[in-house]
C-alpha cells in the first residue's frame, strides 16, 4: 500500500518524532501522538504494539526516516514515512472526504 492509500483508508496511527517545543512554534496535526525521535527508541514497545498502519513525520522527513528505519529493523511492518508535517498535514485536509 502507498502511504496516500493508508491515508485514504482512515485507518492509521500518526506519529510526531519532533520536540515538544517544535509543535508549540510550528503547529501539529490533530490526532498525532508526540514521540520525539530521542524517546522513540525507550517507546518502541508502544510503537510496536499499535494494530494499525503508523505513518510517521517531522518538521522535514529526515528524523521519521531515520525512526523508521530504526522501528523496521525492530520489527514494525507496516511503517510509513509521512515526511514534513506541514505537507503531511495539506495531504491529510486533501484526501479527508475521500474516507
Amino acid at each position: 500500500m502507498s502511504l496516500i492509500e493508508v491515508i485514504q483508508s482512515g485507518n492509521y496511527e500518526l506519529i510526531d518524532v519532533r520536540e515538544p517545543m517544535e509543535l508549540e512554534m510550528d503547529g501539529n496535526i490533530e490526532g498525532a501522538k508526540n514521540i520525539p525521535l530521542g524517546e522513540v527508541e525507550d517507546r518502541q514497545d508502544e510503537i510496536l504494539s499499535i494494530e494499525k498502519p503508523v505513518i510517521l513525520f517531522c518538521r522535514s522527513g529526515n528524523r521519521s526516516g531515520k525512526a523508521l528505519e530504526y522501528l523496521n529493523t525492530q520489527g514494525l511492518k507496516d511503517g510509513y514515512n509521512g515526511g514534513g508535517w506541514a505537507e503531511l498535514k495539506a495531504v491529510l485536509e486533501a484526501n479527508r472526504g475521500t474516507f
